[in-house]
């Protein structure tokens, strides 16, 4: 791809669309800028820009189409897939001051939000009310809802609630020419023509950038309980997933977490959890509703189940403050794996009945490639989150084989079914995996529909393809 440099003359432009103090070219804001959480990567802009509305970022995008100039989207930051890195310098345009919630619609059950908008702050707010948004990524106390849209992110209670498909209505976005839309209606419903809405969920700020965002809610469920159930094995652990829902139970959360993980955050966190003598592995099972007998009977079940499949303890969580204790365990999991290791986070999705069969596999790769690894994540929904971590692997087996490893986990996880990221995103980093689940025809109609958005490939290039 061929770009034109930022010149003083686009700077002073820029600056004119959006205010002197809104426009970044110190060291400061470029390093800062350069960065997500995707392990060490750095791409540096050459400036930032932070816009306050649509027509702003409409006119930032007008600007640097008409000069080919790349343009970066950027939210809260947290993305584990470089989809914020702006690998061709240019602009990062980033979402931080369209903040606003600007309407929740008790009436309706909608909301209308701006990008910017930290996902626990919406998630806050409506609860306030008396409604839910279920949609909670483990990054929520500092994630933009914008960014969770741009990667159809998830969180632990899609599982009952479904993703975060099921809770877009509409989006007004700015198209890489400038242009404003609105890519569906506010309705429950929606089947007039090609659905520009659900294109948009997961396409990583490729297609559009996102500037307000009408969601679906629903009423908040008033109780839940929390378990904690033990296992001798990993296998054990994953195999009573699939069998509590087949039980006839679906839970509002079910996360699986391996025991290293757990013993890392009582280690460096200082978390009060005493991890059972034999346990390998824990499911932490949420169930919510309005019945406190119903939730009972459900967990009857879901304690029968565990107990076939070799569970050799289950806490219940008899306060608020333990709930809390539990669900801190799982949340900073991958903060305590991340802040003490060199590691690298790897995110699969299979069918959950084969949950058992991909984490022996990983175990057994990293076995061969000399990798040790952690694993957790939202074994409802068959999604392994995988913590790679270096181990006793050399520097150059690090940087030159770890790539074939991770290749050969993500081959497994297409031949049970299933495919290389459920809510991470593709990114900078999984790009060149892309061919191990979709075919050249596949891809190409991707592009396709890239080069029809985009014809100048100016919005957030180097990414997916």
């Amino acid at each position: 791809m061929k770009f034109n440099a930022i010149n003083q003359k686009h700077i002073n432009k820029l600056k004119q669309l959006c205010g002197e103090n809104n426009v970044f070219t110190d060291q400061e804001s470029v390093y800062k800028y350069s960065k997500d959480e995707t392990e060490d990567l750095s791409f540096f802009p050459d400036l930032v820009i932070k816009p306050k509305n649509v027509r702003e970022v409409s006119a930032v995008m007008k600007y640097c189409n008409e000069h080919l100039i790349p343009v970066t989207p950027r939210g809260g930051g947290t993305g584990l897939s470089g989809g914020a890195l702006p690998v061709y310098g240019g602009v990062v345009l980033s979402t931080e001051r369209l903040n606003s919630i600007i309407e929740i619609d008790e009436r309706n059950l909608q909301a209308t939000v701006e990008p910017g908008v930290i996902t626990e702050v919406f998630m806050d707010a409506v609860s306030e009310k008396g409604l839910l948004y279920p949609v909670d990524p483990s990054s929520k106390g500092s994630c933009f809802i914008g960014g969770n849209m741009a990667h159809g992110s998830g969180g632990p209670r899609v599982v009952k609630y479904g993703t975060i498909r099921e809770y877009v209505l509409n989006f007004e976005v700015v198209l890489p020419n400038g242009d404003i839309i609105w890519t569906g209606a506010n309705t429950l419903k929606y089947a007039s023509g090609y659905n520009l809405t659900q294109l948009l969920i997961g396409s990583e700020g490729t297609l559009a950038i996102i500037t307000k965002i009408v969601l679906k809610l629903i009423p908040r469920p008033q109780h839940n309980i929390l378990l904690m159930c033990a296992f001798p094995t990993n296998e054990d652990a994953c195999a009573a997933v699939s069998a509590i829902f087949r039980a006839g139970v679906t839970p509002s959360a079910l996360e699986f977490m391996e025991r290293r993980g757990l013993e890392w955050v009582i280690e460096y966190d200082k978390l009060n959890f005493s991890v059972h003598v034999d346990a390998q592995a824990y499911l932490l099972v949420e169930v919510d509703g309005n019945d406190m007998d119903m939730l009972f009977a459900d967990c009857e079940v879901i304690n029968g189940v565990v107990e076939k499949h070799r569970c050799i303890e289950v806490l219940f969580a008899d306060s608020s403050i333990q709930k809390e204790e539990f669900w801190k365990l799982r949340r900073v999991l991958p903060v305590s794996v991340k802040s003490n290791s060199i590691y690298k986070e790897e995110d699969t999705v299979v069918p959950r009945a084969n949950l058992p069969q991909l984490v022996k596999g990983i175990k057994e790769i990293g076995k061969a490639y000399g990798f040790e690894s952690v694993c957790y994540g939202h074994a409802g929904d068959g999604n392994l989150h995988i913590n790679i971590i270096k181990a006793s692997m050399t520097d150059e087996d690090w940087k030159n084989r770890l790539k074939d490893g991770i290749k050969e986990i993500f081959e497994l996880t297409v031949k049970l079914g299933g495919t290389i990221s459920g809510e991470h995103g593709i990114g900078l980093v999984q790009k060149d995996f892309m061919p191990i689940k979709y075919s050249e025809i596949h891809l190409n109609l991707m592009r396709g529909i890239k080069q029809v958005f985009d014809p100048n490939g100016i919005l957030n290039p180097g990414k997916i393809f």
